[in-house]
């Protein structure tokens, strides 16, 4: 994997807060990165049209919660 350019939520705490980050892979297949800042070994990758179904479909039915 080529070196990815990190970035932190501007809601991160500090330089050691925990939070998503997020990188963009350009390419002919841009893909989307991403991983916890406290176990940065650990990447979830995606394209595009997945995590833009995947925030549609939060923003249309919410996430479902579990109960206890």
């Amino acid at each position: 994997m080529a070196q990815l350019l990190w970035y932190k939520s501007s809601f991160s705490i500090g330089a050691e807060g925990s939070c998503v980050e997020v990188a963009l892979a350009a390419g002919p297949d841009p893909r989307i990165h991403f991983r916890e800042s406290d176990d940065p070994a650990v990447v979830i990758t995606t394209d595009g049209v997945v995590l833009g179904s995947l925030l549609h479909a939060v923003k249309a039915e919410g996430v479902p919660r579990r109960r206890p």
